[in-house]
């Protein structure tokens, strides 16, 4: 009976520590390897980003150009296009169909050269209880701890182990728990999360 006693002793000694385990991100979230074009696939283009216009086998008709404030581009034959709001594979989609009025079967790619609205999508926030908030320009290879760092010292009464890391994925918005004073004070890395483009970290107010 004593052995049995144990036993359920050591078995829910277990299931606390697992409760209490920080939620993290799956590895193949990691940010590590991370680069500027984590979120290109879903981009939609901006005022000012640059794309380059390729028309197969009919390079007078291929360019390289801004989207103007007025949201438009324009090309040969077919004029002004809008082209804001729009994935690559749209617009590409859209030329393609204005230029089969004159040209047999065009076959037209969109290449994102310099992406002026990606770089503010993609910007690493952290709010609450910190020295200020702060949006800064994400890099590959930034952690939890060079953002906050950047956002300066943590106020008074900050509550730094229950901050939290919200990140939108595939499917869905996602929080993960993030224990800003094991990192701070304890040398604890084990939060100290690789960081995506487009990430938010909040730094709760203690209550009392």
């Amino acid at each position: 009976m004593k052995y049995f006693i144990m036993l359920a002793v050591a078995v829910l000694s277990l299931s606390g520590c697992s409760s209490n385990a920080p939620r993290l991100p799956p590895e193949s979230e990691s940010g590590q390897n991370a680069g500027p074009s984590v979120l290109v696939d879903s981009y939609k283009m901006a005022v000012g980003d640059q794309i380059q216009i390729n028309v197969w086998k009919r390079p007078e008709l291929s360019l390289g150009t801004p989207i103007r404030p007025d949201g438009k581009i324009s090309m040969p034959l077919i004029g002004d296009v809008m082209a804001v709001g729009m994935t690559p594979e749209e617009l590409a989609a859209k030329i393609e169909n204005k230029l089969s009025a004159y040209v047999k079967v065009p076959n037209v790619s969109i290449i994102l050269t310099n992406l002026q609205g990606h770089a503010f999508l993609s910007r690493i926030r952290v709010t609450g209880s910190v020295a200020k908030n702060i949006s800064m320009t994400y890099y590959q290879g930034m952690t939890v701890l060079d953002a906050i760092l950047e956002a300066g010292s943590i106020e008074l009464y900050a509550d730094e182990n229950n901050t939290k890391l919200h990140r939108k994925t595939k499917d869905g918005a996602v929080t993960y728990d993030i224990r800003l004073k094991d990192i701070l004070e304890d040398g604890d890395m084990t939060t100290n999360i690789w960081l995506l483009p487009g990430d938010v970290i909040t730094v709760p107010e203690r209550s009392f």
